[in-house]
């Protein structure tokens, strides 16, 4: 008889591990600003630093902490810094990690109710207090998904179900089509155009209207826009608007895009990923005045909810379309579980996360107010920042301060003239400096051919300290 194996014989090695690992992180977050926010390595020096062939025999965790320490933290860009404003955060959280953890201890598949009951109630009751706390119809459907750039996808497959063009039946090809087009703003994130090059639309099925003075999306133009393309036998699908856009948190004006979509007969998609979960502070929420007219929205409380990555949520009014474009339910996974919803029917993937239950720890753990106060700092340093580079000669603001955004550039000036290439020079030396000191961890961007650098304020561990390095990074300079 062969001897028989149990992969892992006891507890008493991972209870003594997983204390130890607890240890560390914790003592990792008490000590996260003493390391550089940036990785500092060359390409291809982790992986030339790795076991060439996959351990044989196994190795004890010590030894894998050792190794996890000595050669891949090194190469850890710490999301978690208080320093990090690059991009948009993917914020963790204390709560979130445990919630993490749990999730990972339970290993379910939320695929059915059948195949975890607690995954799929809780999930159903989380994103009803969430919708809730940011003021969305609560008879909305909500899913949690992986990331913004998949929900995306999934509102805009719905919205090619809606216009009635049997895609579902008859397929994209072989057949006889108009062309099907999606409007969005200049300023939209790129899983738009991702989702409609997924989805059949092509480049050409999207059209990126212009914006005005504040970045958002030009009404008239859609308008035109939405018209023109009816005269040429065009027909129009969806619309985006984008509540916090990523270059400069811009927002587009929800209820005018809704009332074109309506009268068009097309699907509303609002892009809140960033900016959406802000509106758990009730004095933002004119900011997306007109969401109860949307058909989907997607907001993030991984980017500004303080939940760990991934962590993204789809609301629609319309789950009937949206189960009506994904749902193929074979015999192995039938059920007689009655009026029970199960979110296989909403979206691509049958094996899914238990999300809900690291959103469920951040949000009773620290309620709703304490995140308010979080998110309201933020938003506070992020004016308190960009007033202080406003009122120096040297600094120029490339857009308004908006929600935890500012965007700005070094200028150089000749006489009453800014000389472009020099200004360009010194915003980039200017990054490269502060993202260098490892203390701060700066993105840049280009807004109407100016080079400037952008800071996105997000993360729970930050105070006003960490943000005022900006500004002692150019006093460095004076």
């Amino acid at each position: 008889m062969p001897e028989r194996r149990v992969l892992d014989p006891g507890v008493d090695e991972f209870r003594e591990a997983g204390h130890r690992l607890i240890d560390w992180i914790a003592d990792h977050f008490e000590n996260i600003d003493r390391v550089p926010v940036m990785a500092r390595i060359e390409p291809g020096e982790i992986s030339a630093a790795l076991r060439r062939e996959p351990s044989e025999e196994g190795r004890p965790y010590a030894e894998l902490m050792r190794e996890f320490e000595g050669t891949i933290l090194p190469g850890v860009t710490q999301w978690n810094h208080p320093g990090f404003f690059a991009w948009f955060a993917v914020t963790g959280s204390q709560a979130g990690i445990l919630g993490e953890l749990l999730s990972a201890a339970m290993n379910v598949n939320g695929m059915l109710w059948k195949s975890c009951p607690a995954a799929t109630e809780l999930e159903a009751t989380v994103l009803d207090w969430l919708a809730q706390a940011l003021g969305l119809p609560t008879e909305w459907f909500g899913i949690i998904n992986d990331t913004a750039s998949i929900n995306t996808f999934l509102a805009l497959a719905a919205a090619r179900e809606a216009a009635g063009l049997d895609v579902r039946g008859s397929g994209m090809t072989g057949r006889d089509l108009p062309p099907l087009r999606i409007y969005c703003s200049e300023q939209a994130h790129s899983s738009v155009e991702k989702g409609a090059l997924a989805l059949g639309f092509g480049a050409e099925g999207v059209v990126k209207i212009g914006t005005d003075d504040a970045d958002a999306i030009r009404i008239d133009e859609l308008e035109r826009a939405v018209s023109r393309d009816r005269e040429r036998g065009a027909r129009p699908c969806a619309i985006v608007a984008t509540v916090g856009t990523t270059a400069t948190a811009a927002v587009d004006s929800v209820r005018a895009a809704a009332a074109i979509a309506r009268r068009e007969r097309v699907w509303l998609h609002v892009d809140a990923a960033y900016a959406g979960t802000a509106m758990i502070c009730p004095e933002l929420r004119p900011l997306w005045d007109g969401i109860e007219a949307a058909d989907s929205v997607v907001v993030n409380p991984h980017k500004w909810l303080f939940t760990p990555i991934d962590c993204s949520v789809l609301y629609t009014a319309r789950p009937d379309v949206l189960k009506e474009t994904f749902s193929l339910v074979p015999e192995y996974l039938r059920t007689s579980d009655g009026a029970t919803v199960n979110y296989m029917d909403y979206g691509l993937q049958l094996g899914r996360r238990f999300r809900s239950l690291k959103l469920w720890m951040v949000m009773e753990h620290y309620g709703l107010e304490r995140m308010r106060a979080v998110i309201r700092s933020h938003i506070e340093w992020g004016g308190r920042l960009a007033s202080l580079l406003s009122a120096r000669d040297d600094v120029e603001l490339l857009a308004p301060q908006r929600f935890s955004v500012v965007v700005f550039r070094r200028v150089v000036r000749r006489g009453d003239s800014i000389d472009e290439e020099a200004s360009e020079r010194a915003t980039a030396g200017l990054v490269e400096r502060i993202n260098a000191s490892g203390g701060a961890f700066l993105a840049t961007t280009r807004l109407r051919g100016r080079f400037g650098i952008r800071v996105a304020i997000g993360n729970g561990m930050t105070e006003w300290r960490h943000v005022e390095r900006i500004v002692l990074a150019l006093e460095e300079d004076d």
